[in-house]
This record gives C-alpha cells, structure tokens and sequence, in this order.
C-alpha cells in the first residue's frame, strides 16, 4: 500500500519464488509518536536513524531506491512491509508517498531509519489507504540505477572473451547448468554507457524480463551463456557486439545481470 500497482506488481514478481515469509512484524515501542530524540523537518516528517549506513550518497528524486521496509499505522497494525513478501523492494524516490520520498532521501545506503509521516504527507485521506500518521521502518539497501565505479572501462581484474566481451562476477549462484543460444532466460538488468546514464532497467517495468537469449545484441547473447541461475555478473560490451554503431545508445555497454532462471530451450522464430 506505500508504493503504486506498478511497483507493487514488481514487488510481487520478485516474490513469488521466495520461501515463505513472517505473516506480521510487531510494531516498534514508539510506534503511537515521535520520541524526544526523533529529528522533526518543515513538512513535519519526524525521523530516527536505527542504523547508521555505510555509504556516503544520498537518493535523489529521479534514483531508483532497493529497500526493505515495514510500515504500520499509530495503533500498532501493520498494513505493507517486504519483510512478509520475503524480498526487499525496488521503485523510484518520486513514486511514494510525498513523507516516504523526503525520509528515503536523508538516507545513505546501508542506513536503517524509522520515520513518523504525518498524514498531510502520507496519504492525506484517500478513501482504502492507511488513514493517520504512518510509521516506516526502512533499509536502504542501493540506488541501483547509480552506475557502477568502473562503468568508463573494464578494470584489470576482469575475464575477456575473444569477441572482447569483458565480465566479471559480482555474485555466485547456485545453478549447475547453463543457458543455450536459443534458451530463453529471465533474468534482472541495469545497463549503462560508459558516462554513467542508465538507458534501460528491466527494473523500470516489472522487476525481471524474460526473452530468448537470441533476439538481443550479441553481447549478451553471449554473456548470459557463461552464467548460471543465481549468478549475477557485470558485462562490457564492446560496441561491435551491442548495437554496431547503427542506433543509439552508442559505444561500448556496460551490464549489471543477474540470471534469475532459464526458462526453457527450442524458441522458434515465427515464420518469414
């Protein structure tokens, strides 16, 4: 109920594969108002850091955030929260609630803080939504349309393919086989030039994405090949293998992809 039927449809996606989740979290000591030591800004917004984050940026609107979060109203009911879904949730800082996208945006990654929204800045009445000042409990996990350090090149550490495609992995999975030519793959990505803009997130639209691994740029029809489920790897796509130069975006692409399942083989394209 905090975030729109798109991002909610995108949390659930991400969800459905999990394992089963807590069905409540138990509402905080000071979940009926702000204690002395709570931090108050104009709009009214009362917020508490529970645990100081490790990173140095804050989101800013436009960013994409990855959260985990609990929500309850002041008589202790929770009504959202990722924690019972089993997976944390990804949606942009402009997307919420207006005292939701102001406390999200005092926060650094790592950062776990609860916030006091009033309802002036939460849901202002709106007939079946939480009704009241609404208290969150929020992780902040990343902003993960920010471009990686070393999106301008691949760094030394790096494994490179004869086509030039370069990768490195970020995470291991657990899967034992790998995804043929004609597979078809779903699969979570972010992708960058090599200045730092994000061009496309199947985070944008729905969470994942699935498609046969031959119907896109070479690049990655090679990359995800080296991957199995679970996997999560960052690819540099020299521009040869991504769009030739013919269309934007142009020059050599960077990727973020984590290989969530190989859906199946024997994709046949329709008939010419």
């Amino acid at each position: 109920m905090l975030i729109p039927t798109l991002a909610l449809a995108l949390t659930a996606s991400l969800a459905a594969t999990q394992a089963p989740a807590p069905k409540t979290v138990p509402a905080p000591a000071d979940v009926a108002a702000p204690p002395s030591d709570a931090v108050k800004s104009a709009s009214g917004l009362a917020s508490k850091v529970l645990t100081p984050g490790t990173g140095t940026d804050h989101p800013i609107k436009g960013d994409l955030v990855t959260v985990e979060y609990t929500g309850w109203t002041t008589d202790g009911k929770m009504f959202d929260s990722t924690t019972t879904r089993g997976k944390p949730s990804t949606f942009g800082v402009d997307r919420v609630i207006p005292g939701f996208s102001e406390g999200i945006q005092l926060m650094v990654p790592g950062e776990k803080r609860r916030l006091w929204i009033p309802e002036a800045i939460a849901y202002r009445g709106t007939a079946g939504r939480p009704a009241g000042m609404l208290v969150f409990d929020v992780s902040l996990i990343e902003m993960p349309n920010r471009p990686p350090a070393d999106v301008a090149a691949a760094p030394a550490d790096v494994k490179t393919t004869a086509s030039g495609l370069a990768y490195k992995m970020l995470k291991t999975g657990t899967g034992k086989t790998h995804p043929k030519e004609n597979s078809q793959v779903t699969v979570v990505y972010t992708g960058w030039t090599t200045d730092g803009k994000m061009f496309d997130s199947s985070l944008l639209a729905g969470g994942t994405a699935t498609f046969p691994l031959n119907k896109v740029i070479k690049g990655w029809t090679e990359g995800v090949q080296l991957m199995v489920e679970g996997d999560k790897v960052r690819f540099w796509i020299p521009e040869k293998i991504a769009y030739g130069g013919k269309q934007p975006p142009f020059g050599m692409l960077v990727f973020d992809v984590e290989l969530v399942k190989i859906e199946g083989s024997g994709y046949v394209p329709p008939m010419q």
